[in-house]
């Protein structure tokens, strides 16, 4: 095992509580804009989406302070295309979980061979991503 280099693990956790405080305003104005036959199970989706973005922030707010730091008051830029049909939403969602999917690697990159719970805690958040990635993929299919 190799210290954890605690500073540095710090201000990524900061950086996932901020991205993924930005996924739920995200997620949420998603779930508003979806329009069409699909409406339904699509605005089901985000707002689950929404509601883990959430989770996600708290249990990196949570590690936060119990490494005797600061949890973040900020959030990511969110960034409005004003493009609003499902094939955009889809593709800005994707997009969004690959950016989560690169911080949660970075993380483990900090972490990993440091801290058990850390690195657990990390790979379960890049596989809960690899996975939100993958359903996009396949809701995006369709539109070829």
């Amino acid at each position: 095992m190799r210290d954890l280099d605690v500073d540095k693990t710090v201000q990524l956790l900061n950086s996932v509580m901020e991205f993924e405080l930005a996924g739920v305003v995200r997620y949420t104005h998603y779930s508003l804009m979806v329009t069409g036959p699909h409406r339904i199970p699509i605005v089901d989706f985000m707002k689950a989406q929404a509601q883990e973005s959430l989770l996600h922030a708290q249990e990196a707010g949570e590690i936060l302070t119990g490494l005797d730091a600061h949890p973040s008051l900020s959030i990511a830029p969110i960034a409005e295309s004003h493009q609003h049909s499902l094939k955009e939403i889809l593709a800005e969602s994707l997009a969004h979980e690959h950016g989560a999917l690169s911080m949660y690697k970075e993380l483990l990159d900090v972490v990993q061979d440091a801290s058990v719970y850390l690195e657990e805690y990390t790979r379960t958040k890049i596989g809960t991503e690899e996975l939100h990635a993958l359903e996009l993929k396949m809701m995006l299919r369709d539109f070829g």
